[in-house]
């Protein structure tokens, strides 16, 4: 078992792990797996987090991004089950159990994963496939409020468990994805978009074009950061997201309301030529500056994306990152989600995103890091400022703080 783990290991998690570490926690999933359920040789699965590249805020405007499947995961041990109970046992969380004989939403599920089994069995069920009972212990690596998306990372595993137990894998990862995203707006109560869900599942860097939402276009990348002496690092501030959802749930309108102008849903229908034009008639209608300002950073954003992937493809890495710190700033001067209007005084993005700067020196990149306002920044830095990059962060934010990460290579899937 472990000899076939280790040649897994570079494709889940790049150069960073250390391959004793990984065997004790592979070892313990399953020992543990033998002590909850009095079952040996169980499956393994894995589901990794994500991270943005580029494309802040714009994928519910169906807008472009670039997102990058990472070294962080959540494994699970599985056994199948002969009756129609799904049973998750998740180290650091209460004990989940749905009989998906049953599916209808339940209200009193909401926000539960509960809703999440629920949800991705009926997306199964819509689709004509088999679904059947099924038992897991699972673990996590994926941060938890750090923009890595934890939430979409047990979504596509538990769709990717119906995938390979009951239906022989015929769904490829971005339909496990739709199915995630499904189970997440309509069980579980949240009107997420697909960013998320397609980034944990898909493996490797993508760029996606969301302007058909149903069907989003996916250009896969096979990149290495670490080929080119860079390493991704998040940092978390430790801001807290504590009355953030208005700040968070300003942006799509507003982007809309520039689309209304045209008498159109959202802004990827109206042309940036057109938007440029007529800004002052826009400006006098709307009566909200900032509106047109995130509709500029939306238009420029998606132009910006094209670029990045252009330029990975061709390994011109310097002005890649030239355009990294570009997004960024245009994140934080047009999107304006690096600090919450309602709480000027609450900037630890900005502060990671200073000090950044003073220690990069041009040599790198960084950016706001996901939905913004609190949370984490995203940076490429050299190896030869790694050490001094990590002191100067962890001495503002405290230890620990800091998180190196890696571009898995990998899609959610059975690995055991």
């Amino acid at each position: 078992m472990i000899e076939t783990l280790h040649k897994v290991y570079p494709d889940l998690y790049g150069n960073e792990y250390d391959e004793k570490e990984m065997d004790r926690r592979f070892e313990d999933l399953l020992k543990r797996h033998e002590e909850l359920f009095g079952k040996k040789d169980a499956a393994i699965f894995s589901a990794a987090g994500r991270t943005e590249i580029a494309g802040n805020h714009t994928d519910h405007n169906l807008g472009k991004v670039i997102g990058g499947t990472i070294n962080l995961d959540t494994i699970g041990a599985v056994s199948r089950r002969s009756d129609n109970k799904v049973i998750i046992n998740s180290e650091g969380f209460p004990v989940v159990e749905v009989d998906i004989s049953d599916l209808e939403p339940k209200e009193a599920e909401k926000n539960d994963t509960a809703a999440l089994v629920r949800g991705i069995a009926e997306g199964f069920r819509r689709r004509g496939l088999t679904i059947g009972g099924w038992e897991a212990n699972t673990t996590t690596r994926v941060l938890g409020g750090s923009g890595l998306s934890s939430s979409a990372a047990i979504e596509v595993l538990i769709a990717e468990i119906f995938n390979n137990f009951y239906n022989e894998d015929v769904l490829e990862p971005i339909e496990l994805a739709k199915i995630g995203q499904f189970a997440e707006n309509v069980y579980y109560g949240k009107p997420s978009g697909l960013l998320d869900q397609a980034c944990c599942a898909q493996g490797g860097i993508v760029g996606i074009d969301f302007k058909d939402s149903g069907n989003p276009v996916l250009t896969p990348l096979d990149v290495d950061f670490s080929s080119y002496g860079y390493t991704m690092i998040i940092t978390n501030t430790h801001g807290s997201h504590a009355d953030l959802t208005g700040e968070y749930a300003a942006v799509p309108p507003e982007m809309r309301e520039i689309a209304a102008f045209y008498g159109k849903k959202n802004l990827r229908e109206v042309e940036f030529s057109d938007f440029l034009r007529d800004m002052a008639e826009i400006r006098k209608k709307v009566q909200n500056d900032r509106a047109l300002l995130r509709a500029y950073h939306f238009f420029t954003e998606n132009k910006r994306v094209d670029l990045m992937l252009q330029e990975l493809k061709d390994g011109d890495i310097d002005t890649f990152l030239y355009l990294v710190e570009e997004s960024g700033n245009s994140s934080f001067r047009f999107l304006q989600n690096v600090y919450p209007s309602s709480s000027p005084a609450n900037q630890g993005l900005s502060l990671a995103i200073a000090l950044s700067e003073e220690i990069l020196r041009g040599d790198g990149a960084s950016r706001v890091h996901g939905g913004g306002f609190a949370g984490t920044i995203q940076a490429y830095v050299p190896d030869n400022l790694i050490d001094r990059y990590i002191s100067g962060m962890e001495g503002l934010f405290g230890k620990g703080c800091t998180t190196k990460i890696a571009i898995r290579k990998m899609p959610v899937a059975r690995i055991l």
